[in-house]
């Protein structure tokens, strides 16, 4: 592997989800509608959530603690094919960092109750921004090998023990 330069990064608070292990879970968090989870934040950051409630939704980036080593080349769960890994979103890259658009339930005290869990248990949370419609919806946007795919390809997807 490539020594790669460090930063150091702070997080924020933890996931809170039902996936206790990697086997079997969304791999996008619209095929991860049905499960609940909780961003629960340090309390000391919990002022940081003031009017977070007025959003929809919001992205979440944590760190994928259980994911050992990468691959440059990966076969990812919507294909059969290899694609570079920074053309994917498989967990094992090699800046471990995940991120899920979900939809916000509701905010309580320093949790955020949302939509759309497609993450570990445990997963420490990196940072929470806002979803903003006007600007994150790329009108036109295209979206390489998964054009192709059928539409519902993210919702159905779970994962396998391909990056276990």
């Amino acid at each position: 592997m490539v020594e790669l330069n460090r930063i150091e990064l702070h997080t924020i608070g933890k996931l809170i989800t039902p996936h206790k292990t990697i086997e079997n879970i969304p791999v996008q968090a619209v095929g991860g509608r049905e499960f609940t989870g909780i961003a629960e934040l340090v309390p000391e950051l919990a002022e940081g959530l003031k009017s977070l409630d007025g959003f929809s939704h919001m992205i979440v980036l944590f760190h994928l603690h259980k994911s050992k080593g990468y691959s440059l080349t990966v076969k990812p769960f919507m294909d059969d094919k290899l694609h570079g890994i920074f053309a994917t979103r498989s967990p094992k890259r090699p800046s471990a960092i995940g991120m899920s658009t979900v939809k916000i339930i509701k905010v309580e005290a320093n949790r955020v109750y949302f939509e759309g869990a497609d993450m570990l248990d445990g997963s420490p949370l990196i940072d929470i921004k806002p979803f903003f419609a006007k600007v994150d919806n790329v009108h036109g946007a295209i979206s390489g090998w998964l054009e192709n795919k059928d539409s519902d390809v993210a919702e159905k997807t779970r994962s396998d023990d391909r990056f276990a």
